[in-house]
């Protein structure tokens, strides 16, 4: 799995933040590229009902048909997620049955579906959706998945944003068809530099990367997620890693190469986020690649 995020255009939080359309053409350029995974982050608690059964708006789900039928007829495989869902990071108990019954409604829907559409139940729990509350709602998550399809894909990540030290509070449920995924985005003030949405982001301008010591540090982070696990028999998939792009080119460009050249020799699925907006390997506006950005995460 060698994979990019399309990131804000089923996930777009309806402010002032980039925003991508959704076009079948970009779709074309990831292919010809030689990327074989897209993750396609959904928004689905801003698009279904907050009473019961809490029902997903047939608008939205075509749109993401549209995606996910565009992805699959060109040979991808799909990582199909709930993103942006602020509200459960915020009162888990109360958003509990509603983040259970959109996934018995997306399982429903997209059962029968070709085996490469994977599901990832839920992008970077935290906040006050602890450890203990997560690994116990997961088990429902996934639950409702089963009950309409018992050997898709799932994929669940920790607790505190998926980070890589999270891992050991992971509690995974006895399932054959399991994968965990962490995200990745040490140090956080090289690669969210400048980032508009992280107070005091702008402190970290100038910030580079790439000597001995900087790169032991991913290469410890990277192998103490792969040995984690190891011990768990599952695969990991780091479902995303980047960096903003106010970082120097120079710096970027090593740190996205060594992240997924590390990544591979590990044995693990890598998706760069993103495709085409403030992290974006391409640039929509010219319709090109960053030639920099796509040879650090496709050499040959």
């Amino acid at each position: 799995m060698r994979g990019i995020n399309f990131g804000n255009v089923l996930d777009h939080l309806g402010d002032d933040s980039p925003r991508l359309p959704l076009r079948d053409e970009h779709f074309d350029s990831v292919r010809a590229a030689g990327f074989d995974t897209v993750r396609l982050p959904a928004r689905w608690s801003a698009h279904a009902g907050h009473a019961a059964p809490h029902t997903i708006e047939p608008g939205f789900f075509r749109r993401v048909d549209q995606a996910v039928d565009a992805a699959l007829r060109r040979g991808f495989t799909v990582v199909l997620n709930v993103h942006h869902y602020h509200e459960l990071q915020e009162a888990p108990q109360e958003h509990a049955t509603r983040f259970v019954a959109l996934w018995r409604q997306i399982a429903e829907h997209y059962a029968g579906h070709d085996a490469r559409l994977l599901f990832e139940l839920l992008n970077e729990p935290r906040d006050a959706l602890t450890a203990r509350l997560w690994n116990q709602l997961l088990r429902e998550g996934l639950a409702a998945v089963r009950a309409h399809d018992r050997e898709r894909t799932v994929i669940v990540g920790s607790a505190r944003m998926n980070d890589v030290d999270a891992l050991p509070e992971l509690a995974l449920p006895a399932d054959e068809h399991l994968m965990a995924t962490v995200h990745y985005y040490a140090p956080f003030e090289f690669t969210h530099q400048g980032a508009p949405w992280v107070p005091g982001a702008a402190r970290w301008l100038g910030t580079t990367w790439g000597d001995d010591a900087d790169r032991q540090r991913v290469r410890d982070d990277l192998e103490k997620a792969a040995r984690w696990a190891d011990e768990q028999g599952v695969s990991l998939f780091i479902g995303e890693f980047g960096a903003y792009m106010e970082a120097d080119e120079e710096s970027r460009v090593r740190w996205t190469s060594f992240v997924r050249a590390e990544a591979e020799r590990l044995g693990s699925g890598w998706c760069y986020w993103d495709f085409g907006t403030d992290f974006g390997a391409f640039d929509p506006r010219s319709g090109t690649w960053r030639e920099p950005l796509l040879r650090a995460l496709l050499p040959s």
